[in-house]
């Protein structure tokens, strides 16, 4: 999430720029004690920089990485915070490179094609 000099973030901006709905936020809340948003006055979630990062932290081990919840969770537990390990916290130069992963898709793309047109009984 792109910072614009605030502190904090509505649930809505950060379901917005996150892509998880607001009662998926809201679950993973009471599953991951990492994830704490701040409450004001009136009850509404203020989300800082770090709940935002560890809400793309939670939807990658989840969504990309395959993990379950207690999975997820463990992986954060063990890690205190989002960790190095998983590829949205990595340092850009660790990161693969566009190029380099266009390439590994081609290839795998090119072995399901053998193995589609050579078929094993």
């Amino acid at each position: 999430m792109p910072r614009h000099g605030k502190l904090f973030y509505k649930i809505g901006e950060v379901c917005e720029t996150s892509g998880v709905p607001a009662h998926v936020l809201r679950y993973w809340e009471s599953e991951f004690p990492a994830l704490s948003p701040t409450k004001n006055r009136s009850g509404q979630r203020l989300y800082r920089d770090k709940d935002v990062q560890i809400i793309q932290a939670i939807k990658h081990l989840l969504y990309e990485e395959g993990y379950t919840i207690a999975g997820a969770s463990k992986k954060l537990k063990s890690n205190g915070q989002p960790s190095e390990d998983l590829p949205l916290f990595r340092k850009a130069s660790q990161r693969k490179n566009p190029q380099q992963i266009d390439e590994i898709k081609k290839d795998l793309q090119d072995l399901l094609r053998d193995l589609d047109a050579n078929p094993q009984p």
